[in-house]
């Protein structure tokens, strides 16, 4: 659980591969850093340049088309990006015809800076452009750098058909929402991804259906803020207030619509990510606590345990609004497994505002969580308003302390299973043994077992009989 863990990890920077469709004459080469919705949008421009005659390679050396999707909340996935243009450049020498394109977030931000100054790209696309990378990429052609970075009010990409890459066939994701309107003051998102709106229930159990059709077992509703989501016929999130009444009383929220997914698909298992605190009505707890088919998991940032923090990072949340919020879920869900991102060292933060955070810590014992120590990002309020003043071993110390007690606390969690049989849905071999499988359980928990004649894809019951800190171990009932 050390700092640098992020979700999937291990597909950051991996080549996208899917399938080929007959006819298609140029290769596509593209790789995403960041988050799942990148990936997720990965899988979007996969599909839009599948109808532009493209099929994706994991060869950069033949590829026509080079697409970095960039992340800009992290710096170290910015400085990977710009190793990476490198290196497409030195592949440029080679095959002259190639061209490079920047996608995503760091795309809007860095714009001047790669097309005119450093002359690396040829094409750049921030997050609500991908559909006019066709004529982006005819202006590519004909000799003409090709920018886009619009953000828009109404793209959800509801009617395109992610092409599935990379995936294990049994989980995928699925976008509910685009954008985010928190405004925290150390995140770029809003910036890069614009306001919020959210994508028609429709399509969404429509992509869900389609999912189900072709044997996947489990979606995970993907968000920036799925808590959040409201569909009342289209438009941004913020212009609900002016909508007409029907509109309103026929609007969506996100508790209904994960009652629609359950009840529509009762085999499937349904996640969702990522939740905010000052979003999340008791309606969706209740929800979760009525279905078993969605899964007894949260993922609630929190980012301090300081209520002062907490203010100064703009977040619409005390920490004794948060630590209610926890009270309910355990109530309402007594099993339901927490995870947290937690981030030490913001402007300001004194040794009692992290003495804080320690405490909200031990208070909720998080299954797990994602830790890192602040650093600025340029663009964002706390970057052009606030002074970065915590030094960086002072950052170092206080991120080891909450490291330590996370990991204790994800022990105790596990243990917890330890003499528990539970269901498992099998995802694939684990990575350290091929005679075992690796699968999850509703709490999101990993569990490996020996493998008997089951299938990738199956829910079986497995007995569990010791845990290390961060993977259960059992066996199948």
């Amino acid at each position: 659980m050390g700092s640098e863990k992020i979700i999937e990890e291990k597909k950051q920077g991996q080549a996208l591969l899917t399938d080929q469709k007959e006819g298609n004459s140029k290769k596509l080469y593209i790789e995403s850093y960041g988050c799942q919705m990148n990936l997720n949008d990965s899988e979007i421009v996969a599909s839009i340049l599948s109808k532009e005659g493209y099929n994706t390679t994991h060869l950069i050396e033949e590829a026509d088309l080079v697409l970095v999707n960039t992340c800009s909340i992290r710096e170290k996935a910015e400085q990977t990006v710009r190793k990476r243009l490198e290196k497409y450049n030195a592949v440029k020498k080679i095959n002259p015809t190639m061209k490079v394109g920047v996608l995503g977030c760091m795309a809007e931000r860095l714009k001047a800076k790669f097309l005119e100054e450093e002359k690396i790209i040829d094409l750049v696309v921030g997050p609500d452009a991908y559909r006019d990378l066709p004529n982006l990429l005819k202006e590519v052609n004909e000799g003409r750098d090709a920018v886009n970075v619009i953000l828009s009010k109404e793209e959800t990409y509801g009617d395109v058909s992610p092409v599935r890459l990379n995936s294990n066939g049994v989980s995928a994701f699925v976008s509910i929402t685009r954008g985010c309107d928190n405004m925290c003051t150390f995140c770029v998102v809003p910036f890069t991804r614009g306001r919020e709106r959210s994508r028609d229930p429709k399509s969404i159990l429509e992509e869900i259906k389609q999912l189900h059709e072709k044997g996947f077992k489990e979606v995970t509703l993907l968000g920036q803020n799925v808590d959040s989501y409201l569909w009342y016929g289209g438009g941004l999130k913020k212009d609900f207030k002016n909508a007409s009444e029907i509109a309103k009383t026929t609007a969506v929220e996100f508790a209904q619509l994960l009652d629609m997914a359950a009840i529509a698909y009762p085999k499937m298992r349904i996640r969702f990510s990522t939740s905010n605190p000052q979003d999340m009505s008791l309606d969706v707890i209740h929800t979760m606590s009525k279905h078993e088919n969605i899964c007894k998991y949260i993922h609630l940032p929190v980012q301090s345990g300081s209520t002062s923090v907490l203010k100064r990072m703009n977040r619409q949340h005390t920490r004794e609004e948060y630590m209610e919020l926890i009270d309910n879920i355990k109530k309402i869900i007594p099993d339901c497994a927490l995870s947290q991102d937690m981030m030490t060292g913001f402007c300001g933060e004194t040794e009692e505002e992290h003495q804080d955070t320690l405490s909200l810590l031990e208070y909720v014992k998080y299954d797990f969580g994602f830790m890192f120590a602040y650093s600025e990002r340029p663009g964002t309020p706390a970057g052009k308003n606030m002074e970065d003043d915590i030094p960086l071993a002072v950052k170092k110390r206080r991120l080891s302390e909450i490291i330590q007690v996370q990991q204790k606390h994800s022990l105790y969690r596990l243990e917890k299973f330890v003499g528990k049989t539970v269901e498992i849905l099998i995802e694939g071999t684990s990575k350290k043994s091929n005679t075992h499988w690796k699968g999850r359980n509703s709490q999101n928990a990993v569990a490996v077992f020996p493998k008997g004649n089951e299938n990738i894809g199956d829910f079986v019951n497995v007995y569990i009989e010791d845990c290390t800190s961060a993977t259960l171990l059992g066996k199948r009932v």
